[in-house]
Order: C-alpha cells, then structure tokens, then sequence
C-alpha cells in the first residue's frame, strides 16, 4: 500500500445545494444544482487526488450545503488548526462541526477571535518556495487577519487586498506552487497587492492568467505531487504549466461552480509544515 506524505480533507455532497447567495456565482442557480453530476464530479475529484495523497472525509451535515468546501474549515499548520469565523450567517452552523472533527482527530485548536472574521485555507495559502502565508482580505476575512495569523503562527505572512467580488476568496485567484511558482489572476487585486506578489516572486516563477481562465477557477486548484488539479484551464494554460514542470489534471466541477467553488475549495492540506 502506497504511503503520502499528504493527507486531504474532503466532505461528501450529499446535502449540497445552493440553497441561499452570498457570492456571485450563485446569482440564478438557488435550487437549480444536479446531485447525481455533483457526486460524479465529486468522486472524480477524490479519485484524482486518492493516488496521490491520502484522503480523511468530513461527515456531510443536513441544512449546511456548504461545507463541503472543506477549505474554508480552517487553517491548518504543524497539528495545529485556527478554526474559521465566517463572515456569512448561513454558513456559521459549519463551525461546531469543524471543532468536533478537528478535536476528535488530534488537533491542537488555537484560539481565535471571535469578532474577528477569517475563512481559513479559504484566504490563507502556504507559499511553495519560501516561509510565506498569503492571506487574502477585502470580502470574507478581515484586514486585521494577515497581521493576527503572523502573530499565532510565526509565519511572515503577505497581505493581499481582494477586489473583485467574483474572486472573494483568495483561494478563487491565487495557487501557490511546488517550487516557489505563482499561478494568480492579476485584476483581482488592488495595484499594492499586485506590486507585493512581483516583489516575491520572480517574474520567471508567476504564472499570471487571463480573465478566461480565471473564471473558470483555473487558480483554484489543488498542487500536489507534480500535478495541479482544476475545473478548467484554455490549452495555452496548460502548455504553460507543463513548461514550468508540472501536469494538469482537469477535473470537470461545473455544479459546485454554481455555489462558487471548484477543485481547491472542496480540499484542505492537513500536512502543513
């Protein structure tokens, strides 16, 4: 039996629907998601990612359509977990059961604020080359986060102001990559933001992508072992990617597309270092 390195956190649809709107992408889909292509697309998912990392389930839970956007969980590092505060009152009945699993697996559960919204791997993302935690605000997590998880984790972290509403996630616009590599969608950010990313990264290591791309959640994908896995991404994307190393793996995601999300948000790294 293959031994990785990685585990990931994921959380059957059974109760996903989009049942209320709190982002753009759910404008004129209330009611209108197709279960059976959402497990397909799910499973297609989980199988994708299964050969190259373990993979921990979340127990999906009745009235709380989205949590299986494990993403927005919390944040985890070193055994450690800061539990997300969301901003939205529909989604706040996800946190006791984040608590429960995380308690009930090992975790060590950090204090956080509780006036003080944060949405977990949702806007905070590990650079891949370097000690660095990019923390996304503007729409879901505060402005005071970036400076608060520097504090709790130890960990510089680089402050990136969302402006957009389709892209109200970091997560939704930004991909860090094995090797230091940058995959983001540029006009999502504020021109200080954008300034901070090519003061970081090397021009040869960003992979900045065009508004095609980004709406179909080309940067929110999941890197692991060589591979990125995403909803979609134009053929000159993927060449892209392929010439700085890596392989891409297109995973249809098209109804969770309805609620905002695809490939990195129905994912959490639980081996972060």
């Amino acid at each position: 039996m293959t031994s990785f390195p990685q585990t990931i956190l994921m959380c059957p649809p059974d109760h996903f629907e989009v049942a209320y709107v709190i982002n753009p992408w759910m404008e004129g889909h209330f009611a209108n998601t197709d279960d059976a292509l959402a497990h397909r697309q799910w499973n297609g998912l989980r199988d994708a990612i299964a050969q190259h990392a373990k993979l921990a389930l979340e127990p999906p839970q009745r009235d709380l359509p989205d949590i299986v956007f494990t993403a927005n969980a919390g944040l985890v590092l070193s055994g450690k977990v800061i539990l997300s505060r969301f901003r939205s009152v529909e989604r706040r009945g996800e946190e006791p059961h984040n608590r429960a699993w995380f308690a009930e697996n090992g975790f060590k559960i950090l204090d956080w604020p509780q006036d003080v919204h944060f949405e977990g791997a949702g806007d905070a993302l590990f650079d891949r080359g370097q000690a660095l935690l990019w923390v996304g605000h503007g729409f879901r997590s505060d402005a005071a986060v970036p400076a608060l998880l520097e504090k709790m984790l130890g960990r510089k972290t680089a402050a990136l102001n969302l402006v957009d509403p389709r892209f109200y996630h970091l997560d939704t616009c930004l991909c860090p990559l094995e090797g230091g590599h940058l995959l983001y969608f540029p006009a999502a950010f504020d021109e200080k933001s954008r300034a901070l990313i090519e003061a970081l990264i090397p021009p040869a290591k960003r992979i900045a992508v065009e508004e095609a791309d980004a709406l179909k959640f080309c940067c929110n994908a999941v890197d692991l072992d060589g591979h990125v896995f995403m909803n979609d991404a134009s053929e000159n994307l993927q060449t892209r990617l392929r010439g700085a190393g890596f392989t891409p793996v297109i995973t249809p995601l098209s109804e969770f597309m309805k609620a905002g999300g695809a490939a990195k948000c129905l994912t959490l790294k639980l081996v972060e270092t």
